[in-house]
């Protein structure tokens, strides 16, 4: 039975939060929406309800830092990487302080809500941050490693939290190394680099090219910064063409932190399937992943189209 990422990360915390009584939580009046609330059932005294006042939570959160707690601070992901970036700028990053950020509602996936709520810029915002780590979890076993991860870190962290229900597609033993990608699948022919919600979207379109006789491995890229350079470096070697996959825009996302590490190196064939430059729209999920691209069929005649 699957679960929701936001469920996988609340239950997480209440597992941290009895390892550690250090561990602390915000929230900006999301507590039911983020799941921060399964932590504020068990250590009420430890979860602090902020109101909607996203900057204020941000700069409470470094002074609990400072001195010496871990807080998680979560909200959505377009009011905490957007409203609250230059407090996460300055008050955070800058002193390089040890707040983890849970923000949940990211991308396309928060469907009905529509393109003012949906955020396809903050990994793009968060990534460009001195001092910040970047984990984009693909299904909820993975979604508990990355907060635990991030609570053994020393130092900004930012877990990127979806809201569908989803499958585990990992399990206990899979590995999960900040700054190291995992191959879910090997290839020769053409890579593709997924991350969070698109692991699945890739693995499909990796069935349709295997079926038509194209060989696709497969890169869970579930951290974004630091980016694995040493493993997108191999596939460039081991196949003909990359293609990157995720539900974000494709200015500033993986994409770009691709292309970065692809750039100068002669014979690079590259592609990037994600949002293009557009804001969302209102709609049920898999109709805006359709509408935009975010299938398993345009990810396949992507990798075609370079081959």
């Amino acid at each position: 039975m699957g679960k929701s990422l936001r469920v996988a990360y609340g239950e997480a915390l209440v597992k941290l939060g009895a390892e550690n009584d250090k561990v602390v939580v915000f929230d900006a009046d999301l507590a039911h929406a983020t799941q921060t609330c399964l932590f504020q059932a068990q250590y009420p005294e430890r979860h602090f309800n902020m109101g909607i006042a996203e900057a204020n939570m941000m700069c409470a959160a470094a002074g609990f830092a400072h001195s010496g707690y871990i807080p998680f601070v979560s909200t959505f992901a377009l009011f905490g990487a957007g409203r609250a970036f230059e407090q996460i700028r300055n008050s955070i990053c800058y002193t390089n302080c040890n707040v983890k950020f849970g923000f949940s509602h990211s991308g396309l996936c928060v469907g009905e809500d529509g393109g003012s709520h949906q955020s396809i810029e903050d990994i793009a915002l968060m990534r460009e941050l001195p001092h910040m780590t970047i984990f984009v979890p693909c299904d909820p076993a993975e979604t508990e490693k990355a907060v635990m991860a991030a609570a053994a870190m020393d130092g900004p962290v930012y877990i990127r939290v979806a809201r569908p229900v989803c499958e585990d597609i990992t399990g206990a033993d899979t590995p999960f190394v900040p700054g190291r990608g995992n191959v879910m699948r090997e290839g020769t022919d053409v890579c593709l680099i997924a991350c969070g919600l698109m692991i699945p979207v890739a693995l499909a379109a990796a069935e349709k090219l295997e079926a038509e006789g194209i060989s696709a491995a497969v890169v869970n890229m579930h951290t974004i910064k630091p980016i694995d350079s040493e493993l997108i470096l191999k596939m460039n070697e081991t196949c003909k063409a990359i293609v990157t996959v995720e539900e974000h825009s494709v200015i500033g996302g993986l994409g770009s932190a691709v292309a970065e590490v692809l750039a100068g190196n002669a014979g690079a064939r590259f592609g990037m399937v994600g949002i293009q430059d557009k804001f969302g729209k209102s709609g049920k999920p898999d109709e805006l992943f359709a509408a935009y691209g975010l299938t398993a069929e345009n990810v396949a005649a992507t990798a075609k189209g370079l081959l």
